[in-house]
């Protein structure tokens, strides 16, 4: 892990830690070590359950999205590039470091780069119109909460919310505007590569290459309002079901602490903190992502309990991540290093790694 790397995962583990300290430091009262003591830790054994069947989903989409692009995705690669994704997304603002881990992944997998990274814009789209359409119904279920929300946090949904939708345009603008929205992306990537220009990244190829992937891209979001159509519907609903099943651990904890699960009312709160986290704020959203927890939460939690129960579904969301994200990292750093010690000259562009490794033994 390079310095600044580190820097930002301390600055995301200490931003995080600071504020759950605070609202323990805030609410704790005489009870709070009582309900320490009674918690029944099978819940949070089955809350991590729901945590690890909310990934295996994420997985499925992933392979669902690829297949229907005609792209064989293993389950266990696209496993392995979700929890890889979740440790880089603990080290960037907006959790937006796992995009291009999973972009890096799916190349190496055999997708073309303009494919993987629409595959993975498709799939904070497909979010995106999951996470809006339930939250109109839960508001429209729910509105008298809204009297409730102080006038900052109000703000802070209403930006987010926004910033969600803009990823609903992207493929709207790919298939409706393909030449400006390509005239727009070269402008931008010979911009980079200018300012790179005293570095070895500024080959005259990769301009050339860029030109090329973006044909890959918008084909490939025609693509998925076309022929692919049925593996964008598959993914749709399991996406649907991978919020389900992530909403369901705060509930679970909430159970764990003797209270009710509110099911409800705490997807809502949910789906306006997995909204909040997509802003690009702090490294990993953390600090922000425990503030509004707390802010949302307060409403339903005793304020002895609120502390545990935001410790305790931070653990099962964020630290989790880190300790998963780790050893899938790990995997990937072995891999890479292989590659390139028994290969040189790398994978060619789109060259799964299982047939790389497939003709370095028939070579041998």
């Amino acid at each position: 892990m390079k310095l600044k790397s580190r820097g930002l995962f301390a600055i995301s583990i200490i931003f995080s830690l600071a504020v759950i300290v605070i609202v323990f430091w805030i609410t704790f009262t005489d009870e709070t070590i009582e309900y320490i003591l009674s918690f029944n830790i099978l819940f949070l054994l089955l809350a991590i359950g729901f945590r690890l069947l909310a990934l295996g989903l994420w997985g499925v989409r992933i392979v669902l999205l690829s297949r229907s692009l005609g792209y064989p995705v293993s389950l266990l690669h696209s496993l392995n590039m979700v929890l890889a994704g979740l440790l880089a997304g603990t080290m960037t603002p907006g959790q937006a470091g796992g995009e291009p881990v999973r972009v890096h992944e799916l190349y190496r997998a055999g997708l073309k780069v303009g494919d993987a990274t629409a595959v993975v814009i498709m799939e904070r789209v497909l979010d995106g119109i999951i996470l809006t359409v339930t939250g109109i119904i839960i508001m429209l279920m729910t509105s008298e909460i809204w009297s409730t929300f102080s006038k900052s946090l109000i703000i802070l949904i209403v930006i987010a919310w926004i910033f969600l939708l803009s990823f609903l345009f992207i493929p709207f603008l790919a298939m409706r505007y393909p030449v400006p929205m390509k005239t727009l992306i070269l402008r931008l990537v010979s911009w980079i590569t200018g300012k790179l220009s005293h570095t070895r990244l500024s080959s005259s190829g990769i301009c050339t290459r860029a030109d090329h992937e973006i044909d890959n891209f918008f084909n490939c979001f025609n693509r998925f309002a076309g022929p692919a159509r049925s593996g964008l519907l598959a993914g749709a609903c399991v996406t649907g079901f991978f919020w389900i099943t992530e909403f369901m651990v705060a509930s679970v904890i909430l159970m764990g602490l003797g209270l009710d699960p509110h099911i409800v009312l705490s997807f809502f709160f949910q789906i306006l903190i997995a909204i909040i986290m997509m802003v690009p704020t702090t490294p990993g959203s953390s600090g922000i992502t425990e503030l509004s927890t707390s802010s949302l939460y307060a409403l339903i939690v005793p304020a002895g309990m609120l502390g545990i129960f935001v410790l305790l579904w931070r653990f099962v969301t964020f630290y989790l991540n880190i300790i998963l994200g780790t050893m899938a990292g790990m995997y990937i750093v072995h891999r890479e290093i292989s590659l390139r010690t028994g290969n040189s000259k790398g994978p060619e562009p789109g060259e799964p790694v299982m047939e790389m490794a497939e003709n370095k033994n028939k070579g041998g």
